[in-house]
Parts: structure tokens; C-alpha cells; sequence
């Protein structure tokens, strides 16, 4: 269903029981609400959740800001390495209260709120800029941007920054969007979870024909960088918080979930081994059960 929230028309799925707690779900840097599979939903639904999951702006069913045009991705990279300020399209903040805008659409005063990757970055915000709306927040496999931080290595950096190669036909183009993606987790996947091929093929082509919106990446990845006072911020948090982040994650280094944890007032951190930067099948009960703990379930 459709929502106006913060004034922007945001798509929004709900699951489980009216009564369930309700979790708040953000995805990610240009991935749509069922990037969250729906495995992992029913994992939390069993828990006592009312998750919603929703495609931020500009992603999957969302409003689109192609008005806004494409920001140059390497001015913005050149001005965030000398520190200077970096001008982004919309803001994480930005983002942060379009969420407030979905529990508000809802009609949920506080919600328990996890976010993965950049929606990590964005349930950040939710945490010191709207903490009367968080009765909870799980941080998964993401960063407070501190600029200490080590980077992925220039292999995960192509991998990301690199396109599909263009087809001459529909089906042509659409297999080339899946081989690279598929080849894209192939680098930043779960080395002691992976995901069978053919499995992982018809997921992203799940996304794909939903949604194809690139240029809403480079908009959103511009967002990032524009976002340079996020970890100063981090100990206003006062809500109970799990950072959870896998050991093998080559596209945010486990080093942010230590740098992250510090920076939280009572943070609870958990390490798992043998994971990466993506929601593997084996994984989802455990996370799921990291969530509800964290909720108080």
C-alpha cells in the first residue's frame, strides 16, 4: 500500500498481528523492502512482531526524485576526502523522517526499529533525532561513518562502483542485470553462508522486475558521503541497542560494529562469524531471535 509520509509517497507492506510489537524495517543503499526476505519476516512475526517493511524514497514502488537529477558521484568523493562539505540531492535525515512519516501514516508512536547498511545509517538517526519514537534499535552490518574507519578493499570498491554491461534486447538486458549482481555478492556474500546460485539468481530478479532504479543509487550513495557529523551524535541514543555484524563483511569491515558499539551508551554487540554483507537462510532465525531479545520479547 501506498502511504504520504513526510510528504512523500512511500510504499509499505505490514506483517503479523495487529497487536504485535511493531519493528520498523529499513533497507539499505538502492534496495527495495524485499531485500528483507520474507523468511527472515515470518522469523519475526512468530517472535511477537508486527514488522513493516517499506522501499525507501526514490527505491522499488516509492516516490521517485528523477527532478533531482544525478549528483556527481566524484566531486562528491573528492570533497569528502579534504573534509569539505559534500551537497547531496536529500539527506539521510531526510530519510530518517520519512520513517517517522510511515509510523505516523500507521498511526504507531513508538516502534522498535532495525535497519541494515545505510538503513542502519538512517535507523541511526531515528535514534538520536527521534528517540521518542524507538522503544528499541538493531544496527545490522553497518557503520557511524567515522572516518578512522577502514575502507573496503579497492576489489569490493569495483565491484560496487561497477554496472551491468548493456543488452541489445530485453531478456539480454535482464540477465546482464543478474549476472551482475549475482557476481556483486559473489564479492561481499557470506563466505560460511552461501547462497545456492540459482536461489540467489531468482531473489535479485525478484527486486529487478519490481523495480530497476540505479540512478536512485548514486543520489542515495551521495547521501552518504554528505553525512559527516553522524558519529558525534551517536551518545545521544538512549534506547536499548544491538549492534550485530558479521566477521566476514568485506564491504563495511567488522571494525565499524566495534566503533559503532563504543559509541552507543550500553550497546550490546554480537559478532557473527562466517558472515557478510547480505541476509543468508541460515541466518534468519538467529537474527531474528537477537531482534526480539533486544525488543525485550
Amino acid at each position: 500500500m501506498q502511504l504520504s509520509a513526510n510528504g512523500v509517497r512511500i510504499e509499505v507492506e505490514v506483517h503479523g498481528p495487529d497487536d504485535g510489537e511493531p519493528l520498523l524495517m529499513i533497507m539499505g543503499l538502492g534496495m527495495q523492502l524485499v531485500t528483507w526476505p520474507d523468511g527472515l519476516v515470518g522469523e519475526l512475526v512468530a517472535r511477537g512482531f508486527r514488522v513493516i517493511r517499506f522501499d525507501n524514497r526514490d527505491v522499488g514502488l516509492s516516490q521517485p526524485f528523477d527532478e533531482l537529477g544525478l549528483p556527481s558521484l566524484p566531486l562528491a568523493a573528492l570533497l569528502h576526502t579534504f573534509h569539505l562539505p559534500v551537497k547531496a540531492p536529500y539527506q539521510l535525515a531526510d530519510l530518517a523522517r520519512d520513517a517517522v512519516g510511515v509510523l505516523d501514516a500507521l498511526g504507531i508512536a513508538q516502534a522498535h526499529v532495525c535497519g541494515a547498511s545505510m538503513g542502519g545509517m538512517v535507523a541511526q538517526h531515528l535514534g538520536f533525532a527521534h528517540a521518542g519514537r524507538v522503544k528499541s534499535l538493531t544496527l545490522m552490518m553497518t557503520t557511524s561513518g567515522h572516518r578512522g574507519l577502514p575502507a573496503p578493499s579497492l576489489k569490493v570498491r569495483r565491484a560496487l562502483m561497477s554496472r551491468p554491461r548493456p543488452g541489445s534486447t530485453p531478456a539480454q538486458k535482464l540477465d546482464n542485470i543478474l549476472d551482475h549482481y549475482v557476481s556483486l555478492y559473489g564479492v561481499i556474500g557470506s563466505p560460511g553462508y552461501p547462497t545456492e546460485s540459482r536461489a540467489l539468481r531468482e531473489r535479485i530478479a525478484r527486486g529487478v522486475k519490481r523495480s530497476y532504479r540505479p540512478q536512485a543509487v548514486l543520489r542515495q550513495l551521495v547521501a552518504i558521503a554528505a553525512d559527516s557529523h553522524r558519529a558525534e551524535r551517536l551518545p545521544r541514543i538512549t534506547a536499548p541497542t544491538l549492534v550485530i555484524h558479521g566477521e566476514h563483511d568485506a564491504l563495511i569491515p567488522v571494525a565499524a560494529a566495534h566503533d559503532l558499539a563504543q559509541r552507543i551508551p550500553g550497546a550490546r554487540l554480537e559478532i557473527i562469524p562466517g558472515w557478510g554483507h547480505d541476509l543468508p537462510e541460515p541466518l534468519w532465525p538467529r537474527l531474528a531471535d537477537e531482534v526480539a531479545r533486544t525488543a525485550g520479547l
